[in-house]
């Protein structure tokens, strides 16, 4: 059996650098999820998407600049399109749903994606699901239903738009993982906010409302984030294995707690963080479960450094805005 495998100090670094990317993800999402919040409030949702998508584009291809050229070209670009439009619908779905809901129950219910995921991997990939990850599945979605409680009034409209949020983030997440056979992650990453950047501005001029002064930039901020974000979810894949780096994605209930105190005067309520504890634990076993699949299916085991170019979608991240 052929065995390489890096200095214990090399794994270590690499896997506290993983971690702070990971942990640096979930900052840059849930303060985009914030600012978006605040802004919904106060402008069409439409429009707040719309630059959410615009500014992204405009921070990639500044931070691309010296080798936009390389990465412009794609060998899938109806699979760029289809995952930029399922992103698209992602956004759409939660800054509706974030405006009726607070951010940490709606932060919350979009960690059933990847749940969701195990689901239609099956129908759409192909995947064999055996019976501890449909047991992990339908854990899950209690956790979800004790969250939601259906027919109770609590959540309602918000409930079931954040719902359809986390199945096209699941259905996003799916594209992904084809995507990354046919370009690399930067390319991905520049057509990431291109469908939301081409066809809502067309849109604009039927909802547009002038922001105030002192909104722009937030507004400008919103790209910002959703760049920043995808950008070290890739950095973290980049330096540890998504078995490390994973677990950590779930920090976003913490950062959403914490903004939604802050910045919202909320606080989820007792049903919400059982609902929340129930689906992570559901999420988590089913990574551990995908990554006892992956090294049972391979033999000779050979430890490599990570690779180059990493999943952009292998973590249980709520969704990717």
């Amino acid at each position: 059996m052929l065995l390489v495998s890096r200095p214990a100090s090399t794994e270590g670094d690499d896997a506290r650098a993983g971690i702070l990317w990971m942990l640096l993800t979930t900052l840059f999402f849930v303060s985009l999820d914030a600012t978006a919040k605040f802004l919904v409030a106060r402008y069409p949702v439409v429009e707040v998407v719309w630059a959410r998508f615009v500014f992204h584009m405009l921070f990639v291809v500044i931070v691309l600049a010296p080798q936009l050229r390389a990465h412009v070209v794609t060998r899938g670009p109806w699979l760029q399109l289809g995952r930029s439009l399922l992103l698209l619908s992602t956004t759409m779905f939660f800054f509706f749903g974030v405006k009726l809901l607070p951010l940490a129950d709606a932060s919350a219910i979009m960690f059933t994606s990847p749940i969701l995921v195990t689901v239609l991997a099956i129908p759409l990939l192909g995947e064999h699901v055996g019976p501890r990850r449909w047991a992990a599945v339908a854990v899950g979605f209690i956790g979800a239903l004790i969250m939601v409680r259906p027919g109770m009034g609590i959540m309602g409209a918000g409930a079931a738009l954040l719902l359809g949020a986390a199945l096209c983030n699941a259905l996003y997440q799916l594209v992904t993982r084809r995507v990354r056979t046919t370009d690399g992650p930067l390319t991905t990453l520049l057509y990431t906010a291109l469908a939301g950047a081409v066809l809502l501005t067309f849109v604009m001029p039927t909802v547009w409302v002038t922001p105030q002064l002192a909104h722009w930039p937030l507004f400008a901020l919103l790209g910002v984030f959703g760049g920043a974000g995808h950008y070290a979810l890739i950095k973290a894949f980049q330096r540890a294995p998504a078995a490390v780096v994973a677990p950590f994605s779930y920090a976003t209930l913490l950062w959403a707690t914490g903004f939604g105190f802050v910045i919202f005067d909320e606080l989820p309520d007792l049903w919400t963080i059982v609902g929340a504890s129930i689906i992570a634990g559901g999420g988590l076993y089913i990574l551990h479960r995908e990554r006892r699949k992956r090294v049972g299916s391979h033999d000779p085991v050979v430890n490599l450094p990570p690779p180059v170019e990493p999943a952009l979608a292998e973590a249980p991240m709520k969704r990717e805005s």
